[in-house]
């Protein structure tokens, strides 16, 4: 998915939301395809920055730093292609219109097409996800965030993750939880939890990165 927003100059970031933009892309990353051993390798040390006991964000951040540790990158892709690329119907959909319609390209995928349209958003012609992958979700929230952050940013952002993700956020976690035979990927369901339940309260990972990483 491309961007075609008029970007005239780069936003100044607070913390807030530049954590809040670095989350969104190791979610994208980290459901877009098989994370390769350079990422994988980068878990533990972001696991080391944002980790911690004081709430569940941190706590996951160790979990995925463990999950990490506890796996290499052979192993790891070929748990994402058992898990997200059977043929057939996959152990765990990564796709909004399944959760939210029962199928995939239902009526959530033209109502999300519609707001990323009015967004100023268009679909690469070689785009390896369809519009509601959870990936692509997140890199669109991304960009919301580091192009937006006054308050009619924040707006935007809101409504898009109310409309988009956050119907369906805790059926995708409930799903990696319960994959079948996976080290890694049921690790993961606590991050997008803990990130998304912050997100959809409408409150941030701000005090998170005040406080700090450690007790």
């Amino acid at each position: 998915m491309s961007a075609v927003l008029d970007v005239r100059s780069a936003p100044v970031l607070s913390d807030e939301d530049r954590a809040r933009a670095e989350h969104y892309a190791v979610l994208s990353r980290l459901f877009a395809s098989a994370p390769d051993a350079e990422f994988l390798r980068k878990l533990p040390a972001l696991a080391a920055t944002w980790g911690g006991s004081r709430n569940t964000l941190g706590q996951a951040w160790l979990m995925l730093g463990d999950a990490a540790r506890s796996i290499d990158a052979e192993q790891l892709e070929d748990e994402y292609t058992r898990l997200f690329l059977t043929i057939g119907r996959p152990d765990v959909m990564l796709f909004g219109s399944f959760y939210m319609a029962g199928f995939l390209m239902e009526g959530p995928v033209v109502e999300l097409r519609a707001d990323l349209a009015e967004l100023g958003w268009a679909a690469a012609s070689a785009l390896r996800n369809p519009e509601d992958h959870i990936a692509a979700l997140c890199d669109v929230m991304r960009h919301l965030i580091v192009t937006g952050p006054d308050a009619a940013g924040l707006g935007r952002q809101q409504l898009f993750f109310s409309r988009h993700i956050a119907p369906w956020f805790e059926a995708l976690c409930d799903a990696l939880e319960r994959a079948p035979d996976a080290r890694f990927y049921p690790r993961t369901a606590a991050l997008v939890r803990a990130f998304s339940r912050s997100s959809a309260s409408r409150s941030t990972c701000s005090s998170f990165v005040r406080r700090g990483n450690h007790d």
